[in-house]
């Protein structure tokens, strides 16, 4: 069952990071993710199935449309590559849970809001609130199978502290971040907040940790100032992923060790 879970999540992601990288590309220009169907961005010719295999077509293809030749961004089969291994790996971190289809489309969501904050320092709403929306119903879903009522309501006090915090800072020094860090870090809360609020925390101190050692070493290499800005939705989706990932590790560590 386990083995199964698992390459059935990493299937999964290679097609929902073949999605993933429709809605990064057309939601940030406002065109719909829905129709027309997929088609190279230079000729305009519509992209055929064999041609849209995850990874697989791009390696084919050398990276270039059958029709035009014109060449293809590497972003797309990493994409496909990163959704599958986040998957898989969180697949194997939560195995047969309930909550596994909220924290794999909570990653999704991420990856997505990332790679657009990476290009063009935004977090788009128009991927932000659907993923709060599925997640939150998968979440609901979850609550409902398990009975485990007491873990939907402290994620919903966490995803209301994490708004409530990002807010405050957003209010008090509007330069640090900007509004859609303070929504991201609602749907965070929500997400991590069903793990345990200690996941929360680890998902927020590996970002500002891997923000802050980003930061100084482009200031070291003269790439960047004390005021360069950085998207720090990418920081925080990094820390999110990981935080499922290594968080009940350093939870029970810190339980066995510092507590007892």
């Amino acid at each position: 069952m386990f083995a199964f879970i698992v390459t059935t999540s990493v299937l999964l992601g290679l097609a929902v990071g073949s999605f993933l990288n429709v809605v990064i590309y057309r939601v940030p220009a406002g065109r719909s993710v829905v129709s027309p169907g997929s088609a190279c961005p230079e000729c305009s010719v519509a992209i055929g199935p064999r041609d849209n295999i995850p990874i697989v077509s791009w390696l084919l293809l050398r990276g270039r449309c059958r029709n035009c030749g014109a060449s293809i961004s590497v972003r797309y089969p990493f994409v496909e590559a990163l959704a599958a291994v986040v998957f898989g790996l969180i697949a194997a971190r939560l195995g047969a849970s309930w909550s596994l289809p909220a924290e794999l489309a909570f990653a999704a969501g991420l990856l997505a809001l990332a790679a657009v904050d990476l290009e063009r320092y935004l977090l788009p709403r128009a991927i932000l609130y659907p993923t709060v929306a599925i997640v939150g119903v998968l979440l609901l879903v979850a609550a409902i199978a398990t009975g485990e009522w007491r873990k939907l309501g402290i994620a919903a006090v966490c995803s209301a502290g994490a708004f409530a915090f990002f807010f405050a800072i957003n209010f008090i020094r509007p330069s640090w971040m900007g509004f859609g860090d303070v929504r991201l870090a609602g749907l965070i809360g929500a997400a991590l907040g069903w793990l345990s609020p200690w996941h929360l925390l680890i998902g927020f101190m590996i970002a500002n940790l891997a923000g802050a050692v980003l930061g100084i070493a482009l200031m070291i290499s003269g790439r960047a100032t004390r005021r360069t800005a950085l998207p720090y939705g990418v920081f925080l989706a990094v820390g999110s992923i990981l935080a499922i990932l290594v968080g009940a590790p350093i939870v029970h560590w810190y339980h066995a060790h510092l507590i007892h």
